[in-house]
């Protein structure tokens, strides 16, 4: 019962956010999502931002209901972790498994309600020099079996990965 109210409790976050980016494909069995942003920084500061979760990420969108409670170790086998303080628990969200300082972060990782789900999933964040600042690529590639079909969650987690995005922006930005 306790994992369909935190569910439920996800997919309503979901809908409230922010309008989504992109949504490259998506089927029954999988689905792609991109999400861009110009972020005024180096590609080093913005690096640096991504291992700080718990400054930027939406508490809307764990399972303690408080950012702070996330962390992300910026080298292989680094996990993106929560700590669930009220229920004396945790969650792995993902674990790194690939880091380029700078240019590229990969986790293996299947968020929210998908990792009670049998499926595998790719968030990449692709760090490129534009101007006087970086340009952020985020995309989340995921398949496998999800009860229900992969299709409908392709909107809604589109925009989580925008809504995450936006306020890595506005942190690292200062804002």
């Amino acid at each position: 019962m306790i994992r369909i109210a935190h569910r439920v409790a996800w997919l309503c976050a979901l809908a409230a956010s922010p309008a989504a980016a992109k949504v490259d494909s998506a089927s029954d069995s999988g689905f792609a999502v991109t999400s861009t942003a110009t972020i005024a920084a180096t590609p080093a500061q913005v690096y640096a931002a991504l291992g700080k979760p718990g400054q930027w990420w939406s508490s809307a969108h764990t399972w303690s209901g408080n950012a702070r409670n996330m962390s992300l170790t910026l080298r292989p086998n680094g996990c993106f972790c929560e700590t669930i303080p009220a229920k004396r628990g945790a969650a792995v969200h993902g674990v790194v498994v690939y880091s380029e300082p700078g240019k590229t972060l990969r986790l293996s990782a299947a968020l929210g309600p998908l990792m009670a789900e049998g499926v595998s999933g790719a968030l990449t964040w692709s760090l490129e020099p534009e101007g006087k600042g970086t340009r952020v690529t985020k995309t989340y590639v995921v398949g496998g079996y999800i009860r229900g079909g992969a299709k409908t969650f392709a909107p809604l987690v589109d925009r989580v990965i925008e809504e995450q995005l936006t306020r890595l922006k506005a942190f690292v930005e200062g804002r």
